[in-house]
């Protein structure tokens, strides 16, 4: 058997701290091989993002193929799509492969505030989810998705999971970054019930890629055969402790990339 193998389906960050590349040196923390297919050229740093370049859904395709075709992909993680011709695409991609352990993160709007996601796309993306084992929004994501105000408190987070739910998805892990309070709460909902997963808010300007990062933390321990909850509770830490380190960096003027390496460096 060789090592594990997970894809990242996303938008490339030039300047490192999101999407493909953030996605990529999150695999290599967990000792996970990493691929990649890019739907789209951003041209951003920590101030923001400046200019977005979206790869034609045929090539978008093309590398689905390629990559699919190939490797013994053990997980995927979706990013920043864009388009719903892009969607589509990727829909298709991981029907026609049969793809294991999707977890979507449905990038709407980056850290730095700049939409990522053409409006009239939201449908379809709402129709992707039925493909994904997880789906990972933030409170103002699962808001977009469900036509809703934010979730105020625990208990509408919970009510908006299970709305999300019922879009197809094996589980909704509904993230509170967003929230208030001196910890930060995600919740894990499932049909059978639902797992809290609570750490202290750190206190840094530096958090570029961090819904990046922990859904290819999951991605990464669902490729190495962990369950869903085992692999959330890891990467939820993983992502505490790379925020946490993240001023080490130092990485640009605006808001920095956590530290994905904070272990080795």
């Amino acid at each position: 058997m060789g090592v594990p193998i997970a894809v990242t389906i996303a938008g490339s960050d030039s300047s490192g701290g999101a999407g493909i590349q953030a996605d990529l040196k999150t695999f290599s923390a967990f000792g996970v091989y990493g691929a990649s297919i890019v739907t789209a050229l951003t041209a951003q740093n920590t101030k923001g993002v400046s200019a977005i370049h979206q790869v034609p859904a045929e090539f978008i395709t093309a590398q689905i193929d390629a990559v699919f075709s190939d490797l013994d992909v053990g997980a995927v993680k979706i990013g920043m799509l864009g388009n719903a011709a892009a969607i589509e695409a990727v829909a298709a991609g991981v029907v026609r492969y049969g793809a294991r352990n999707v977890v979507l993160d449905p990038v709407m709007v980056a850290t730095s505030g700049e939409r990522l996601l053409r409006p009239d796309a939201l449908d379809a993306l709402r129709k992707l989810i039925a493909h994904a084992n997880v789906v990972t929004p933030n409170l103002p994501e699962a808001a977009a998705l469900l036509d809703a105000p934010a979730a105020r408190d625990e208990s509408e987070m919970l009510k908006q999971a299970q709305k999300l739910l019922e879009f197809g998805a094996d589980a909704v892990l509904i993230k509170g970054g967003h929230g208030s309070g001196p910890d930060s709460v995600d919740l894990l909902v499932e049909t059978a019930g639902h797992t809290r997963f609570a750490a202290r808010r750190a206190k840094t300007a530096n958090t570029h890629g961090t819904g990046c990062t922990l859904a290819a933390a999951i991605a990464a321990g669902l490729a190495k055969g962990e369950l869903l909850g085992a692999a959330v509770g890891e990467a939820k830490t993983y992502v505490g402790r790379a925020i946490a380190a993240a001023d080490r960096l130092g990485i640009g003027s605006g808001s920095g990339p956590v530290h994905h390496f904070f272990k080795w460096w």
